[in-house]
């Protein structure tokens, strides 16, 4: 893996990148979809790759339970078991395991939890977490990290900062394969001090890029944000640097303004099967009565194939009938809506209009909001995946 930047904002932290890998070029900042067990529900990855999308993420985790990272091994690897010929970076399955198995047992030698599937009983440990990744094979791989639930106590939050960085030394020590980049995760909770402990103890451990994790927890946007200003300039200028399981339209936005390179989150796909549709003046809530005979499609003002080819209104009847066809379509929507924001982004900071663009998105949506053509929500980072 090899990363530059290309072109920084004079205005603000926000940075042009590519990241280059052996499955592709990826021009940075970029989101990429969640395909937990493989795919993004419901998309093929044809369909990925003609949304513009270069690089997803899948979940060690959820893989390592079903089928198996041996399995995937034995067909050859992510790639090969799911024809995405695109990057592929694997979260270490920390979060899912601190925040979804049950009856969890953390160590400074590991984690033994059961399954939230069969209650069954494991112990990953930093070198297991290294073996999946490695066996899954993908492009980039993260370390394992210790995930704490907020609000929490300091003390707790200390200990699992310490964790982190000690687990990060073993993840880079256990490391067999160097065909594949692997990412330190930034914990801290909403501690400033801790947050910037954890990002120089990794950074001193010399990592191919790093995470911040650990957000999207349930904090408050203006408590998220503050730690990205206190976190990202700890973290070196020459490096990718990535904002887990943060997916919201105005997050990215936030994030690319403060220095973030890459983004993840479950927000396109989860908000479409449930009739949220992503638009440049807010949300579209498609299962509204309000929509029954609404010729427009979801945005005039989008290019996806969807809304050249629907309407509202077929698309509000598809949702009530619980036609399968509803949640692919919506997905595409979104997908294109997300994938299409990056790449306004990345055209804003390439001409030096990032800032105005920021304050026009915002416009945008207020004005929408005041008029009533929108509805806004909160995103969600799910520990189940997608």
């Amino acid at each position: 893996m090899d990363f530059s930047v290309q072109q920084a904002d004079r205005e603000t932290s926000a940075r042009l990148g590519r990241l280059s890998t052996a499955h592709g070029v990826i021009d940075t900042p970029a989101f990429m979809p969640v395909g937990t067990l493989g795919p993004v529900k419901g998309i093929d990855p044809v369909d990925l790759e003609q949304l513009g999308f270069r690089l997803m993420l899948n979940n060690a985790y959820h893989l390592y339970l079903r089928p198996g990272h041996k399995i995937v091994a034995e067909m050859g690897g992510l790639h090969r078991f799911t024809g995405w010929s695109g990057a592929i970076l694997t979260d270490s399955g920390g979060f899912q395991i601190f925040s979804l198995a049950k009856l969890c047992k953390v160590t400074d030698e590991g984690v033994s939890f059961q399954s939230h599937l069969d209650g069954s009983t494991h112990f990953i440990t930093p070198e297991t977490a290294i073996e999946i990744e490695e066996a899954l094979g993908a492009d980039i791989m993260m370390a394992f990290d210790h995930c704490v639930a907020l609000p929490a106590d300091r003390a707790i939050v200390r200990d699992a900062v310490r964790r982190t960085t000690l687990w990060a030394q073993r993840c880079q020590a256990s490391r067999r394969r160097r065909d594949q980049a692997l990412f330190g995760i930034v914990q801290g909770g909403l501690d400033p001090d801790l947050r910037v402990t954890s990002a120089r103890d990794l950074v001193g451990l010399g990592f191919e890029g790093y995470a911040v994790g650990g957000l999207s927890v349930g904090e408050s946007k203006p408590e998220m944000y503050a730690m990205l200003d206190v976190t990202v300039p700890e973290l070196p200028v020459s490096k990718p640097r990535y904002l887990m399981g943060v997916g919201m339209p105005e997050d990215l936005i936030e994030g690319a303004a403060r220095g973030i390179d890459l983004f993840d989150c479950v927000v396109p796909s989860r908000h479409g099967r449930t009739g949220s549709l992503f638009t440049s003046f807010g949300r579209v809530v498609i299962k509204q009565a309000r929509y029954v005979r609404d010729e427009q499609p979801i945005d005039p003002a989008c290019g996806c194939p969807v809304c050249a080819r629907y309407s509202r209104a077929y698309l509000h009847h598809l949702f009530q009938m619980k036609e399968m066809l509803s949640s692919r379509l919506n997905t595409i929507h979104n997908l294109w809506y997300f994938a299409d924001l990056m790449g306004q982004v990345r055209s804003a900071i390439a001409q030096g209009t990032f800032r105005s663009f920021r304050e026009n998105f915002y416009r945008s949506r207020d004005l929408a909001a005041s008029e009533g053509l929108a509805s806004d929500g909160e995103g969600l980072r799910s520990a189940a995946g997608d």
